[in-house]
């Protein structure tokens, strides 16, 4: 049977913590800053946790190496 292959997207937007949680980033901050307050930059410029029922379909695509 042939190795399972990384989706090397998801391998670029997600990887997991020390305790084997997701960690993603958040969207909405590439365009269009002006008009977004600054406090609202900063907190989506921090990371975020995958959500629970996303987990297992995120793991399956970054395999368990990331």
């Amino acid at each position: 049977m042939p190795k399972m292959r990384t989706n090397r997207a998801a391998a670029k937007r997600f990887r997991r913590t020390g305790t084997g949680k997701i960690k993603r980033n958040k969207s909405f901050k590439s365009h269009m800053l002006t008009k977004k307050p600054r406090d609202r930059k900063r907190k989506l410029a921090k990371a975020g946790l995958v959500a629970k029922v996303d987990v297992p379909r995120v793991a399956r695509m970054i395999g368990k190496c990331h």
